[in-house]
């Protein structure tokens, strides 16, 4: 029995030999031992090849295909130059416009400043030359013997119903040692649709009655206004000089 137990534990022995050492027996891999840090270069070493093949791949196919990236940005580069000198040159010519503006701005304000000066003066003109007509009329007594007239009455409608009256009082013949103290009144014919009134200025109560009183010596110029319903429309003025209640001179004008 003992002897049947060993030869049982050799055949066990032999037959894990076997299996280890035999043709039966797995295959055993014999490498040689590399540091990590050299493994670690040869993957940078492999991907930077890797990616330098590419760009060359890619570059060539730009080239291949008439687009070049080194060309195109030469160009683009070319052209954002010339775009900043044009942007420089349209500024220059804005500003040289911007003063070239102002100027003629300033020569043409200028010269309308100057035309209505010339049309203040001619008018001015006629005015004092129609004046001095009027006064050496006056001085020679030709306005009538009251000694109190009335000259140059003008009615100037301004907008929305206001009118501006313009007259010349003056006293005449020999009597004009004594100063005229009175008010001048003025009437007008109105008419408002198929109506027709008369209204006088200043109205009674007029609380700006004072701006018609007038006192005057030898002569006077007169101005002022007054306004009717913008919808009116004036058809005759009369201008009077009154004292103490009494008319003394008038003169009318239609419109």
């Amino acid at each position: 029995m003992f002897g049947s137990f060993s030869s049982s534990r050799l055949a066990l022995t032999l037959r894990r030999l076997r299996s280890r050492f035999g043709i039966s027996a797995p295959r055993v891999a014999v490498r040689t031992h590399v540091p990590w840090y050299w493994r670690a270069l040869s993957v940078v070493l492999l991907s930077g090849a890797s990616l330098a093949l590419a760009g060359w791949i890619y570059d060539a196919g730009q080239r291949f295909a008439g687009f070049h990236q080194g060309a195109s940005e030469q160009e683009i580069a070319g052209m954002r130059e010339h775009i900043a000198k044009l942007e420089l040159d349209l500024e220059s010519a804005r500003k040289v416009a911007n003063a070239s503006e102002s100027r003629l701005r300033i020569e043409s304000t200028s010269l309308e400043q100057l035309s209505l000066q010339i049309r203040t003066l001619e008018e001015e003109n006629t005015r004092l030359k129609s004046d001095l007509a009027t006064f050496e009329n006056l001085a020679g007594g030709q306005a009538g013997n009251s000694g109190i007239a009335i000259s140059r009455l003008q009615i100037l409608p301004v907008g929305g119903g206001q009118y501006r009256y313009r007259l010349l009082v003056a006293q005449t013949g020999d009597k004009k040692d004594k100063e005229f103290n009175g008010m001048v009144q003025l009437v007008a014919t109105v008419q408002r649709g198929k109506e027709t009134a008369m209204m006088q200025f200043p109205a009674a109560g007029d609380p700006a009655a004072s701006q018609y009183q007038v006192s005057f010596r030898y002569f006077r110029r007169l101005e002022g206004t007054f306004k009717v319903a913008a919808e009116a429309r004036i058809q005759r003025v009369e201008a009077r000089l009154i004292q103490d209640g009494v008319v003394r001179a008038s003169q009318s004008v239609a419109l």
